[in-house]
C-alpha cells in the first residue's frame, strides 16, 4: 500500500510522508514475445508526450472525451488483481477495445485492493472512505476521479460525498489533492525534501484528462504546480509516488516495478 507511515510535524513541513528516494521503475521498450504482439495489436499515435517542467522531465498523456473512453480496472472477473500493466495487457480479449495508454490508478493494500471508493462498470466494491490516518492517502483533502460517458471530474472527497449522489460508471479514490479549486493543498510544500518517481490525474474546463508521470523523482510541491500553472486544471489529484506505471502502447512503453494496484485505463472509442 502507498499509504506510508508518517508523523505530523513531518507532514505539515514537507506536504507529505516521507518517501524512500524514488528510483524510476523499469521502463521498457517492448521487444518480444506476447508484449511485442500486444504492442503491435494496439498500435496507434501516442496521445503521450514528454515535457520538461522545472528541470524536470515528464510524460503527459491526455484523454479526450470526444475521442476516448476511460474505465478502471482491477482485474479479471472474480479473480485477483492484475498488480502490473503487463498483466493487465496481457489479459485483453481479442475484440476488446483498443487501449490508448493505461495508468496505476490510486492507493491499495497489501493485496492490492483499493483502500479507498472505487467502482468499475457501475459496480461498487468499495465505499467512499473518509476516516482520517497516517500517510499520503490520508492527507486531507484527498479527492475522487470518476466518470460516466464522456463526462469526467475530480472532487475532493468531502465534495464528493456532498454533491454526487448517482454511482459513476467508473471511480477511484486517492491523496491527496494536488490542486483544488485553482490553489495548491495548502499542506503541500514549494519543494519538499520527499522526492519520488509520482503521478497524478487532472480534468481541465474542456473536459479533458490530463494524466502526468516523472520520469525523475520529483517533490509533490513540482506535480502540483505543472497541475496549476502548465495545465491549469482547476483540480488535479495525486494517484502514487513510486509505484507510478505507465502503458503506452503507441510508443512501444509497458512499465515494469512494483505491484499495482487499481488501474485506470483509456480506451479508443470505436
Amino acid at each position: 500500500m502507498r499509504a506510508l507511515t508518517l508523523t505530523a510535524i513531518v507532514l505539515a513541513l514537507s506536504a507529505c510522508n516521507p518517501e524512500p528516494e524514488g528510483e524510476p521503475v523499469l521502463r521498457t521498450e517492448i521487444g518480444s514475445g506476447v508484449a511485442e504482439d500486444i504492442s503491435k495489436a494496439l498500435r496507434r499515435d501516442s496521445a503521450c508526450r514528454s515535457v520538461t517542467f522545472e528541470t524536470i522531465p515528464l510524460t503527459h498523456c491526455i484523454a479526450d472525451p470526444a475521442k476516448h473512453r476511460i474505465t478502471t480496472a482491477l482485474g479479471p472477473d472474480g479473480k485477483a488483481p492484475y498488480r502490473s500493466l503487463a498483466n493487465l495487457a496481457a489479459g485483453r480479449a481479442p475484440d476488446a477495445p483498443l487501449v490508448v495508454f493505461a495508468v496505476n490508478g490510486g492507493m491499495f493494500d497489501e493485496d492490492g485492493k483499493p483502500i479507498g471508493y472505487y467502482v468499475e462498470g457501475k459496480d461498487r466494491t468499495k465505499e467512499l472512505n473518509r476516516a482520517d490516518g497516517p500517510g499520503n492517502f490520508h492527507l486531507k483533502p484527498n479527492g475522487v476521479f470518476y466518470g460516466t460517458g464522456s463526462t469526467w471530474s475530480i472532487r475532493t472527497s468531502d465534495g464528493f460525498y456532498s454533491n454526487v449522489g448517482d454511482r459513476p460508471e467508473f471511480g477511484t479514490q486517492s491523496g491527496p489533492m494536488l490542486v483544488i479549486d485553482g490553489k495548491l493543498h495548502p499542506e503541500i510544500a514549494q519543494d519538499g525534501p520527499s522526492k519520488a518517481i509520482r503521478n497524478g490525474v487532472g480534468v481541465d474546463s474542456e473536459g479533458r484528462a490530463h494524466f502526468v508521470i516523472s520520469d525523475k523523482p520529483l517533490s509533490f510541491g513540482v506535480l502540483a504546480r505543472f497541475y496549476r500553472d502548465e495545465l491549469k486544471t482547476p483540480n488535479a489529484l495525486f494517484l502514487d509516488g513510486n509505484v507510478s506505471a505507465l502503458w503506452d502502447p503507441a510508443n512501444d512503453r509497458l512499465d515494469l516495478g512494483a505491484a499495482l494496484g487499481p488501474l485506470i485505463v483509456v480506451e479508443a472509442k470505436e
